[in-house]
């Protein structure tokens, strides 16, 4: 996507131990122009799947599900990294590791939100090793929903997490996937 590419290269941001800050039109101030272009090339390459919900993972990926949603017409339901007061009733659990956190989250979704009639579309900002997208998956599995797919915004495809999905046979659609980065630049794949 070239919109994407052309914003990254413009104000993405690489730091040390392969981080690219995208906080200035992604995941902490959101470009919403941006977003909608995104939810559109989502719908677009996921038109031939039968999508009843969007399921992401707390918190970068949840306002990205959300435009891309407005675009299938379905809910979208997001895994939470935390226990809360408001939680209620049985609940799919799965552990999934932060690579920019590096910590190691129990994430839960309420099974009343995700069943075996859904046909299911996961989305996130970002898929370096692959951690939080298998933990999505496996609670898509424990629901026995459909997995449709998955939709990235930025793939770092120099890292193991997409060779790892798409080795498992998920339909993979990631809008920009870095080759590789350094402190002086950034190569995208074509």
């Amino acid at each position: 996507m070239k919109l994407l590419k052309d914003r990254i290269l413009k104000d993405g941001v690489v730091k040390p131990g392969n981080i690219l800050k995208v906080d200035s039109f992604l995941n902490h101030q959101m470009d919403i122009d941006l977003i909608n272009e995104i939810g559109k090339e989502f719908k677009a390459r996921f038109a031939d799947c039968p999508i009843t919900k969007i399921l992401t993972i707390e918190a970068s990926g949840i306002g990205i599900a959300c435009i891309a949603a407005q675009y299938f017409h379905v809910p979208v339901v997001f895994a939470k990294k935390a226990q809360s007061v408001n939680l209620d009733g049985e609940m799919y659990t799965t552990k999934v590791e932060s690579f920019t956190h590096k910590k190691v989250y129990d994430v839960i979704l309420a099974k009343r939100f995700l069943t075996e009639q859904d046909h299911v579309l996961l989305i996130d900002d970002f898929l370096a090793n692959g951690c939080a997208l298998l933990g999505l998956i496996d609670i898509v599995k424990k629901s026995g929903a459909t997995l449709e797919g998955a939709g990235i915004v930025i793939e770092k495809g120099f890292q193991s997490g997409g060779q790892q999905i798409r080795d498992m046979g998920v339909r993979l659609e990631s809008l920009a996937i870095i080759d590789s980065m350094s402190d002086t630049s950034l190569t995208f794949r074509e």
